[in-house]
């Protein structure tokens, strides 16, 4: 943990005032990027928007969009633990955020693609998939709002 108390990233933005907001914004971005191009194929597997397109078109539609929003968010994530990593591993919000995380981007490649991909937009299965992947997504996004609280 010493290692990470000092380090390049870190002692720049905590140097400046601009930086590490600059960093969150994008950061933010990207999770609305990613969060929301999944929530779409979500709300399709749950039956509640896009009928005119299959859950399988709307995966692939969103997929790079998707990558693009979890590059940016798992670059720009690091660097902001790298501000004050002491304190972001010892928030039981972090580490929330941290266990969702790692769980939706693993679900999301593999459960909640499969199904997507095989177009079963009106079965239950698709509704708990879907389902289950928007209260990963929240949980990431609730803890990271609930890290400033401790």
């Amino acid at each position: 943990m010493l290692l990470l108390a000092s380090n390049p990233i870190g002692d720049a933005l905590n140097s400046s005032e601009y930086i590490f907001p600059i960093l969150e914004c994008f950061h933010i971005t990207g999770f609305a990027l990613s969060i929301g191009t999944i929530a779409i194929v979500d709300l399709r597997l749950l039956g509640l928007g896009m009928r005119n397109q299959t859950p399988a078109q709307l995966a692939t539609d969103v997929a790079p969009w998707t990558l693009a929003g979890l590059g940016v968010m798992l670059i720009s994530g690091p660097m902001i633990f790298l501000s004050d990593a002491a304190m972001y591993m010892r928030n039981p919000s972090f580490q929330f955020k941290i266990a969702c995380l790692l769980v939706a981007i693993i679900y999301n490649y593999t459960i909640h693609r499969k199904v997507a991909m095989s177009n079963g937009s009106s079965s239950g299965l698709s509704k708990l998939v879907g389902a289950v992947s928007l209260l990963l997504w929240v949980g990431v996004v609730a803890g990271g709002l609930f890290i400033a609280f401790y």
